[in-house]
C-alpha cells in the first residue's frame, strides 16, 4: 500500500508540524533551564531521573539500530525488524523527555559553548526522531517488497545521526559534569 498524494501531503504537513512542537519545546526547556534555580535535594532527584532517562532512550536506541544491523547482515527480515522497532519508539521518546525535563533542573549553562553544542544535539535527536518515527510507518507500509534505495540511504542517516546525536550529547554532559 503507497500513500497516494493526499496522505503523503498530510503527512508532510503532520511532519512539520511535529517539527514546529519540538522546537517549541525545546526552547521551552532552555527557557526554563535559564530561569529554574533548583535546590540542591532537587538536583540530586532531578540527575538520578537524567541517568535513568538515559539508560532508557538510548538503550532503546542502540536495540533499534542493533536490529536494523541484523537485517543489513541479513540475520533477520525487513518485517522482524520493524516489529521489534516499533514499540521501542515509545521508550525512546519518554527517555528523551525525561532527559530535557531532568535537564533542566541540572543547571545547565547555555552560555558555555559545550553546553550549547549538547543543546543542539538534543534538538537533532528530537527532530530526527520525528522523521525516523515517519520512515518506520512509510517502510512497514511497505513491507511486502524491498524498500527503494531512497528510504534505505535515509534509514542509514537517521540512524547515524542518532547516535552521533545521543553519544555526543552523552559525551559533553560527561564532560561537563567533571
Amino acid at each position: 500500500m503507497h500513500p497516494g498524494p493526499s496522505r503523503s501531503r498530510r503527512q508532510g504537513w503532520t511532519l512539520v508540524g511535529a517539527d514546529v512542537l519540538i522546537c517549541l519545546a525545546w526552547a521551552g526547556s532552555v527557557w526554563a533551564a535559564l530561569h529554574v534555580e533548583a535546590d540542591p535535594v532537587v538536583r540530586t532527584v532531578a540527575l538520578f531521573v537524567h541517568l535513568g532517562a538515559l539508560v532508557i532512550g538510548l538503550g532503546s536506541v542502540l536495540t533499534i539500530d542493533y536490529y536494523g544491523t541484523l537485517w543489513l547482515l541479513g540475520r533477520r527480515s525487513l518485517r522482524q525488524a520493524l516489529e521489534f522497532a516499533g514499540p521501542l519508539h515509545v521508550p525512546v521518546w519518554v527517555g528523551l523527555a525525561g532527559l530535557v525535563l531532568s535537564g533542566t533542573a541540572l543547571d545547565p549553562d547555555p552560555r558555555a559553548p559545550l553546553t550549547r553544542v549538547k543543546l543542539v544535539l538534543v534538538l537533532l535527536i528530537a527532530l530526527n526522531g520525528v522523521h525516523a518515527q515517519a520512515l518506520h510507518r512509510t517502510l512497514v507500509d511497505r513491507a511486502g517488497s524491498r524498500p527503494p534505495r531512497r528510504l534505505l540511504v535515509r534509514g542509514v542517516i537517521s540512524a547515524v545521526l542518532s547516535q552521533l546525536g545521543w553519544w555526543g550529547a552523552l559525551t559533553i554532559g560527561f564532560v561537563n559534569s567533571q
